[in-house]
């Protein structure tokens, strides 16, 4: 089999403490990685993480993002032409933008996450190491023969754009427009992806709340309200989903890829925003040139499965029923019904019958376990049951890998 996989997991698993203190030890004793002795610790972290995952019977194994401290990583820090804001001020920033919203500081100043606008940008491959070293880990303990399943999480590419006011995610002599500046976001993630693809990549799962802030009704209100914008919001949702289609039009037919939309995973559990995909779902799934769709459906925030009615026949879904946020186990037979009512839906939009449409779904949590690196509510404990109740659902379902 190639991905996706009956049962999937998004990404981020929780860190071990030694790590997490290696970690804190670079960050507040301003020691460098091989003077904490991050190497050897990130890589016995990764290994056991890797056996984890195996013996819970998961193919599309990954890093656990063991090597980030945020799951966007240091992609976009790697890229020539970035800038990094140091206390940047909320004017920059769309304030309904729920990241946003979230983050912003009393004194109007805001710093989502690490954040950076961009200069004129280029791709060089002798920076743009964080993504390859981070698969060649996770290579060294997976058999050659499975290493086109493995999985590496990217950040969407317009995931620095969203968030920033009209025309301010780039340096004015840099780009007179937000066409000039998605070519060359395209062209990194062009040279990016084939920089992985070359080391052995087949599979990429582009993590993308904001495609999921689409569904929420105060970011369009806010968006229609800013007087700066230019365009629609409809206008901003088919130029991402055109950025996309150009970022993987050079990706070989064997490179599966994939997008995760979720409406925040914060640290606390914490999420950002609300909204059904009814609104986004025919446009984006019939126009968004990737494989697989891998959605939170675990709580009503994210509507009905009515929506998986306009999933192409070419198409798939990974259905994101599990919650990372709540250590209580959900009932397995609920959820299997649950599974079966999406199924249902894929059937009637591609006139099939249910047991055709489920060829084309699959199981996993709703986000990963720990998308910054600490500070989420479950144990490793909890984190186990919940990927075994995945794996065993899937297996009741389909006896598939």
């Amino acid at each position: 089999m190639a991905p996706p996989f009956r049962a999937e997991h998004l990404g981020s698993l929780l860190r071990p403490d030694e790590l997490l203190e290696v970690r804190a030890a670079i960050r507040d004793k301003g020691l460098s990685e091989e003077e904490a002795g991050l190497p050897a610790v990130e890589k016995k972290a990764v290994g056991e993480v890797v056996k984890l995952q195996q013996e819970l019977g998961f193919k599309a194994v990954n890093s656990g993002e063991y090597n980030r401290t945020r799951f966007w990583g240091l992609m976009w820090d790697e890229f020539e032409g970035t800038i990094r804001l140091e206390n940047a001020d909320a004017s920059l920033f769309r304030l309904y933008h729920p990241d946003v919203v979230s983050l912003i500081e009393k004194d109007h100043h805001v710093m989502p996450g690490d954040s950076v606008i961009s200069g004129k940008l280029s791709h060089n491959p002798d920076r743009s190491q964080s993504n390859l070293h981070e698969l060649q880990l996770v290579q060294q303990f997976v058999p050659k023969s499975e290493w086109g399943n493995i999985k590496l999480t990217m950040i969407t590419p317009a995931w620095f754009h969203m968030r920033y006011k009209q025309g301010e995610a780039y340096t004015k002599d840099a780009y007179a427009n937000d066409a000039e500046y998605f070519k060359d976001v395209a062209k990194v993630y062009q040279a990016e992806l084939d920089l992985l693809y070359k080391a052995g990549l087949r599979n990429v799962q582009f993590d993308d709340p904001g495609m999921a802030y689409f569904c929420s009704n105060s970011f369009r209100k806010g968006w229609e309200e800013d007087k700066d914008n230019i365009g629609t919001v409809e206008d901003l949702l088919d130029a991402y989903i055109e950025l996309y289609n150009d970022s993987i039009s050079k990706a070989p037919a064997d490179l599966h890829t994939g997008i995760h939309l979720c409406r925040g995973n914060f640290i606390g559990g914490r999420h950002f925003a609300e909204g059904a995909y009814d609104i986004i779902a025919k446009k984006l799934f019939e126009n968004l040139n990737v494989n697989t769709f891998y959605l939170e459906y675990d709580t009503e925030r994210a509507g009905g499965f009515e929506p998986l009615k306009f999933l192409p026949k070419n198409k798939n879904v990974v259905v994101g029923v599990i919650s990372t946020k709540v250590p209580q186990l959900e009932d397995k037979e609920a959820t299997k019904e649950r599974i079966y009512r999406a199924a249902d839906f894929v059937a009637e939009g591609s006139g099939q019958t249910r047991e055709e449409a489920l060829k084309r779904i699959y199981i996993s949590p709703q986000c990963g376990f720990s998308t910054h690196e600490s500070g989420y509510p479950l144990s490793l404990e909890d984190e186990k049951n919940k990927l075994a109740l995945v794996r065993q659902i899937a297996d009741e379902i389909w006896g598939e890998p």
